[in-house]
């Protein structure tokens, strides 16, 4: 038998219930991104960050700008960068390769047709002779027909070729992901755990306009992977920020934390993080003394591990939060590494707060995807457990 033992648990309980529950209606207002501290409204808030050139010149962009910024960046460095896609000679639906054709010539930004295998396709030949392709799916709920090229061919290619050296990298595979507020069954997915299973690719999603242009150029340019870049659509125009103007890149696989904090670790990626730094406000005010920790994942395979299983370690608690699907999504992978990493540190169990599974009905989509008042609850739960 094992020793009887006692355990007491001196963590305090905040706030009553009905506290939460009378707070919980006046949650869920629209995201101001206009004073959200997750973007850059000043150029000196940029020196606050190490990832970012020195007393830089900036610029005011939206996330579409930002990547139009970082394509027109890495076409200039480089002239085995390539551009192309459905529609993109014109700009693309976002027009985020607005121009582009006009600056670098119709051998270097071009259209494609209809076809989303063939755009893959070709573009990992392009890349195992040495080019830099960038590929641009117009809806990442267009991308299953390349599921095959990018699974058995770009995913598999530097490790079929061994000691030879060769590799796709330079590859990148662009597309908008995620829900706007109308797009229904064929505009609002985010395949990001499905490509995440596939040892070989990097799945990176940016933030901000900042993160965008330094994670792509990172991805372009330094990258021996392919790498599949989702962009929130929803930010292409509501997130705008100071971006420094000179080249610059972000590294791949590093989480970024954003805010620090002692008693719950708040992880998440993309425009879910303004929900999250919005629950954590709410939750800071109402209860007294509590101090939130929020990390942007950015790159989700292969994802940063040390960082979310450090800031676990430290505060006990973990909530995990995305935009997709809750079954076989990301959190269920964070959460099971922080359950063999961090378990005896751990509080309470990780909770997750996610896309409901089912699919994304027009008139239904506000009550599938994660709201701040569900990030709230969860923190609430988790910090009272």
């Amino acid at each position: 038998m094992f020793p009887s033992r006692t355990v007491v648990r001196s963590f305090p309980r905040w706030f009553s219930a009905s506290s939460a529950s009378s707070g919980s209606a006046r949650l869920n207002v629209p995201i101001d991104y206009k004073t959200t501290p997750l973007l850059h409204h000043t150029p000196s808030s940029l020196a606050t960050s190490l990832e970012f050139p020195r007393s830089a010149s900036t610029k005011r962009l939206n996330l579409y700008q930002s990547i139009n910024a970082a394509l027109r960046t890495a076409l200039s460095t480089s002239e085995k960068v390539i551009l192309f896609g459905e529609d993109v000679a014109f700009g693309g639906v976002f027009r985020c390769s607005m121009d582009l054709q006009t600056e670098f010539g119709s051998e270097r930004v071009f259209n494609t047709p209809l076809t989303e295998q063939g755009i893959v396709g070709f573009a990992i030949g392009a890349a195992a002779e040495g080019m830099r392709p960038v590929a641009e799916i117009q809806f990442a709920d267009y991308v299953f027909p390349a599921f095959d090229q990018v699974v058995n061919e770009a995913a598999k290619f530097r490790y079929r070729e061994g000691t030879t050296g060769a590799n796709v990298g330079g590859l990148v595979v662009r597309m908008p992901c995620g829900a706007v507020g109308h797009g229904a069954l064929y505009h609002t997915q985010s395949p990001e755990s499905l490509f995440s299973h596939v040892p070989g690719v990097r799945v990176v999603m940016p933030r901000s306009p900042s993160q965008a242009k330094g994670l792509l150029l990172s991805a372009i340019l330094e990258c021996n992977d392919p790498v599949i870049f989702m962009e929130p659509k929803v930010l292409y125009r509501a997130a705008v920020e100071h971006v420094p103007i000179e080249s610059y890149t972000i590294p791949l696989s590093k989480a970024e934390v954003i805010k620090l904090g002692k008693h719950l670790t708040v992880i998440s990626y993309g425009q879910p993080l303004y929900l999250c730094s919005a629950a954590i406000a709410a939750a800071e005010k109402a209860m007294n003394g509590v101090e939130i920790e929020l990390i942007d994942l950015r790159t989700i395979y292969p994802w940063d591990r040390p960082t979310i299983l450090e800031s676990v370690k430290k505060t006990g608690r973990a909530v995990v939060v995305h935009e997709s699907m809750v079954n076989y999504g990301v959190g269920a992978e964070v959460a099971a590494t922080i359950q063999a990493g961090a378990f005896l540190r751990l509080e309470a169990p990780v909770k997750r707060v996610a896309g409901w599974s089912t699919h994304t009905g027009l008139s239904y989509e506000p009550f599938i995807l994660p709201d701040v008042t569900r990030i709230y609850d969860a923190i609430q739960q988790t910090l009272e457990y």
